[in-house]
């Protein structure tokens, strides 16, 4: 019988095409025979004390005029799939919260979540990076001027970017004597009602934002270095940055070995480290990217190894 599989994600109509991760996932999980089930973050329902989605069955294909086919949608318990994909993007905000307790729910009904929703709540992709400050260029986690101003001092050349963005955005570069400290700080706080985080910069950007793919706490052997557009220093795909596949450095491995194990103990399937030179900048959980353009330069097929592996525990 065939297996089951959900995916929330953001609009597939409004995916692009040649890059989208989570449509590499689902013709991964097609070509090995499962049922795909769509719905969106708004599908989601809790009924009766039961979890419920608005789900439609969809096939997908890797044909950039027609990627996909979707049934008509009906509700239906989430308990009647096998496995559910999370996939939906940042901004990590009340909703996507509202949304991990409706997928734990189905989760304690014997559906295998990726990521474990728990977890997905836990583990934001800024904050959850300092568990392993040893990994880390100098950094704080402050709403306070003063720590902020502090922080710029003591370093001079620094980043401070929100904790709930995405592709780059919102973060700014700060050097020293930079006039605009104050206003940046007032921005990015509001005014000192939210934190934001301060990482001294790292000139390796230069070389690369690298993207780590991690599969159930092990590293895939490639990396994408996401390189700075021309007078940019955000290396983010979206941010304008192009990129290049590499091998894994011994360095990267040995930083991938040394935060694998938590992602695993933590039911984090999915994740992606950023490290710029030979420092973690963030751990992504929500819906890491990068497996087309790694896939493509590699040749290893790592939508195909993480459908293998949720397949394997489904079947446990």
């Amino acid at each position: 019988m065939s297996i089951k599989v959900g995916i929330v994600m953001d609009p597939i109509e409004q995916i692009s095409f040649h890059k989208d991760t989570s449509l590499a996932l689902m013709f991964a999980a097609q070509e090995k025979g499962c049922e795909l089930y769509y719905m969106e973050q708004q599908d989601l329902s809790i009924q009766n004390g039961q979890a419920f989605g608005r789900m439609a069955k969809i096939t997908v294909a890797m044909n950039p005029d027609n990627w996909f086919n979707k049934e008509e949608a009906s509700d239906r318990p989430l308990a009647d799939l096998q496995l559910i994909i999370m996939r939906k993007d940042p901004p990590f905000d009340s909703e996507f919260i509202y949304s991990t307790y409706i997928l734990e729910r189905a989760e304690k009904e014997g559906v295998l979540i990726a990521n474990n929703p728990q977890s997905l709540r836990d583990c934001n992709e800024k904050v959850f990076a300092t568990e392993f400050a040893e990994l880390m260029s100098p950094t704080t986690v402050t709403r306070r001027p003063d720590l902020l101003k502090a922080f710029h001092a003591e370093h001079g050349d620094v980043i401070f970017k929100p904790l709930d963005g995405m592709g780059g955005s919102s973060i700014f570069r700060l050097k020293p004597n930079d006039p605009n400290v104050s206003v940046i700080i007032e921005t990015l706080t509001n005014h000192g009602q939210q934190q934001i985080m301060a990482q001294r910069f790292i000139p390796e950007i230069t070389q690369g934002d690298k993207r780590i793919l991690m599969i159930d706490g092990e590293a895939v052997p490639f990396t994408l270095a996401r390189i700075p557009a021309d007078g940019e220093t955000r290396g983010n795909l979206a941010a304008g940055g192009s990129g290049i596949t590499m091998k894994l450095t011994e360095k990267e491995s040995a930083i991938a070995k040394k935060i694998g194990p938590t992602l695993k103990e933590k039911g984090l399937y999915f994740v992606g480290l950023d490290v710029i030179g030979d420092y973690v900048t963030e751990i992504n959980v929500t819906s890491p990217t990068c497996v087309r353009e790694i896939s493509r330069d590699s040749g290893i097929d790592v939508a195909n190894q993480l459908i293998d592996c949720l397949l394997q525990k489904v079947r446990c």
